[in-house]
């Protein structure tokens, strides 16, 4: 097996493992085996010990009856009822050996007195050599008679121990079988959890990365995923009919108040041709702030229209660099105006797929902030390079950064981190050039450049 497919098989494990589902039917397992081995211990105690105890109970009352039967006749009387009793036991089962002080045999079934070690209570088991030269575990139980006499009274617990041995050997299977079947249906159900929760978690995925229309899967088998799919799509309609609803309010808004301030901004400019000197100043920055608004009306509508997908891209296969040439030229004299030093390295041919228009207007949005917040004297800095199947363009520069904690938030519309609003600007260039990175099915992404700012626009490679 490959590496990759091993590394891939485990993470899948891993993630089974690590399931709520599974874990659930681990604990459910360990608490029925439990259940099961008390259940067992119960059976084994009303069966198998029962037989034990009515083993005991039967050595018990024999040994009893003979100790009294020495009291009573003495010791001929003992012998020759041990002699009968061995005589009459057809099955052959019963021990018997009644010894001296030395241990030497007056009667009974045994040839010698057997190496053992009674118990407190007497109670002693060895294997018994029986005369057919099979050997037989015994159960017996030791009593001492006056003058230092022996006696010994047991039973041959073969079958006992047969029995024994089939119960544990059933009881181990029976459980290792539950822990299996458990544990294999606490896979299964696992997977099957899992799968569902992976493709939860894959929509919701898709819509924290602008996907608004996705919704989650609903079977249709009534369970309680299904019953969650559902509320969260009814909130997933909900809050996309009021983010619709929002923009298309701005939209409209700025679609709306275009047209009146094209013809106030041509108001004010023909009427500053023609007015005072005193008066032409202020008329002419009138202008200029008209043609701010303008702009900023021109970059909402053209944010909307690229989220909303209705913008008609013409794509083709565009070369980055010829791009960045182009806007470094466009530039320069506004960075030489601030004493900025603007370079450009160009890396290869680095070629993507896109539209050229909304790309060149990423490019000059990034170019425009670095020279706006660059001090004098500093150094603005763009690079374009291929990094595997991306092309990569970062543009440095030397100004105060962006704090870590308010890089998502510089990308929403009308945020500005400026806020004393003493540099130009409408807070809807990093807006713009985030909609267009994902259009381009790129991203946009920011880190430290010890001074300043880098800005890295990804976009896929042709």
């Amino acid at each position: 097996m490959a590496p990759e497919a091993s590394r891939s098989l485990a993470a899948r494990c891993g993630a089974l493992l690590r399931t709520s589902t599974f874990q659930l039917t681990l604990f459910y397992t360990g608490l029925f085996s439990l259940s099961a081995a008390l259940l067992a211990m119960f059976f084994y105690w009303s069966t198998i010990g029962l037989l034990v105890r009515e083993t005991d109970a039967t050595l018990k009352a024999e040994i009893t009856g003979l100790a009294e039967q020495y009291i009573e006749h003495g010791l001929e009387r003992l012998v020759q009822v041990i002699v009968h009793r061995i005589r009459n036991d057809q099955s052959g089962a019963m021990i018997y050996l009644f010894a001296t002080r030395d241990n030497q045999p007056l009667a009974g079934n045994l040839l010698e007195w057997p190496r053992i070690e009674a118990d407190v209570d007497g109670w002693v088991e060895f294997t018994h050599h029986r005369a057919d030269g099979r050997d037989v575990p015994a159960r017996a139980r030791v009593y001492l008679l006056g003058d230092g006499l022996h006696l010994l009274v047991g039973r041959n617990i073969e079958q006992l121990r047969q029995l024994k041995q089939v119960f544990n050997r059933a009881l181990l299977l029976g459980v290792g079988v539950i822990f299996v079947l458990a544990t294999g249906g606490g896979l299964l159900m696992s997977n099957r959890m899992l799968k569902r929760v992976g493709a939860m978690t894959a929509a919701t995925g898709d819509i924290i990365a602008g996907q608004l229309d996705r919704r989650l899967e609903i079977r249709g088998v009534g369970d309680e995923f299904d019953e969650l799919a559902s509320r969260v799509n009814i909130m997933l309609d909900r809050l996309q009919a009021l983010l619709a609803t929002v923009r298309h309010v701005s939209d409209n808004i700025a679609h709306d108040l275009r047209t009146p301030l094209t013809r106030l901004r041509n108001r004010i400019e023909l009427a500053a041709r023609e007015a005072p000197e005193a008066l032409r100043d202020e008329l002419e920055a009138s202008v200029e702030d008209a043609d701010q608004l303008l702009a900023t009306f021109a970059a909402l509508l053209r944010i909307a229209r690229i989220e909303s997908g209705s913008y008609d891209a013409e794509v083709e296969v565009l070369d980055l660099g010829t791009l960045i040439n182009d806007a470094n030229e466009l530039y320069l004299g506004v960075a030489q105006d601030k004493q900025l030093s603007l370079q450009a390295e160009v890396h290869g041919q680095p070629l993507v797929r896109g539209d050229r228009n909304l790309l060149f207007q990423a490019l000059t949005n990034l170019l425009d902030n670095a020279i706006k917040h660059s001090p004098a004297g500093a150094v603005v800095k763009v690079d374009v390079r291929t990094a595997g199947p991306d092309v990569v363009v970062e543009v440095r520069d030397a100004g105060p950064g962006i704090p870590l904690e308010e890089r998502e938030r510089v990308t929403q519309r009308f945020t500005r981190l400026d806020q004393s609003r003493s540099l130009p600007g409408s807070g809807l260039g990093l807006s713009l050039v985030k909609a267009v990175a994902e259009l381009h099915k790129g991203s946009l992404g920011f880190s430290d450049n010890a001074p300043g700012l880098c800005a890295s626009l990804r976009l896929p490679a042709a």
